[in-house]
């Protein structure tokens, strides 16, 4: 099942169909056994559920005129060097700074690197431009599968995200992650919630283009099985200490990292799809 949330309200498509669902985001999804809920919900008599068939061509115009990102109140978190390409990647950055040593332990270590991303009003959604920092010369995207996790701590829902990184900043010294991670516009998500019957799949596929000027200058591709801790251990450590009054997302780090030749530039594109989500596309742009 798949949760969007447009200008016209929440739409929920299942098996073909699409359904207006008359719920505020956060009493919609915050919920155990989410999957469970919304399948009761399509089959529930219209009156009592607030929820009514949408024709095909009308709800793909709900999706096209006016998809935001699936986000309420949510805070955004972020897992970092959870794949050895991004530890290898961090390290490099870091090696004029003295700094490399830290993302090689953190890999290694039983305590993963979790950091605030977003507030939500900060996230954008598909079809949305991001930003990156004037202040930085080396700047990229990072795919991320994301989990939605429940104020009870459990995984419900996944989406694509982009945690934007400036990596000149982070590379100078890894105090500054928060100035690297943490502006305006830095943090993408959409273009739905996915909501499936079982946890997604190891060998599900995450992939990125960049497009600049038509013309791709990435693209890779990547199994979410390449991750060294497994989500629920991720959404474990978030939860230890802290309480989301109706959950909150989490990036769970990226294995597609440009080579170190390789910065954004304003007018570029980035494509991200996940298997079974869909696509978020953003256009670079600074800040105005």
């Amino acid at each position: 099942m798949k949760l969007y949330k447009t200008k016209k309200g929440n739409l929920l498509e299942n098996e073909g169909k699409y359904y207006g669902i008359e719920l505020e985001w956060d009493e919609l999804v915050n919920r155990e056994g989410l999957y469970g809920y919304l399948s009761s919900l399509v089959k529930a008599e219209p009156s009592s559920a607030r929820v009514s068939e949408v024709p095909s061509h009308e709800a793909q115009g709900w999706v096209r005129d006016g998809v935001m990102a699936p986000v309420g109140t949510q805070e955004v978190w972020a897992a970092g060097v959870t794949y050895l390409r991004s530890r290898d990647a961090r390290m490099e950055e870091s090696k004029e700074s003295g700094g490399a040593t830290f993302y090689d332990k953190v890999y290694e270590a039983e305590r993963p690197e979790l950091f605030f991303k977003s507030q939500p009003h900060r996230v954008v959604a598909s079809g949305q431009e991001v930003y990156i920092r004037r202040d930085s010369g080396w700047n990229v995207p990072e795919p991320e599968l994301t989990l939605f996790i429940n104020s009870g701590g459990s995984i419900q829902g996944y989406t694509i995200g982009n945690d934007m990184s400036s990596r000149s900043i982070e590379g100078e010294n890894p105090l500054y992650l928060p100035q690297a991670k943490v502006y305006e516009r830095s943090a993408a998500m959409g273009p739905c919630l996915y909501v499936p019957a079982a946890p997604i799949v190891a060998t599900t596929m995450i992939r990125m283009t960049i497009l600049r000027k038509g013309a791709s200058v990435y693209n890779g591709e990547v199994a979410i099985s390449q991750i060294k801790r497994k989500l629920t251990e991720l959404a474990e450590w978030l939860y230890q200490e802290m309480d989301f009054i109706y959950g909150c997302f989490l990036m769970t780090g990226t294995c597609l990292v440009p080579g170190n030749e390789f910065t954004l530039q304003p007018g570029d594109r980035v494509e991200i799809s996940i298997d079974g989500i869909g696509v978020l596309e953003n256009v670079v742009a600074y800040k105005p």
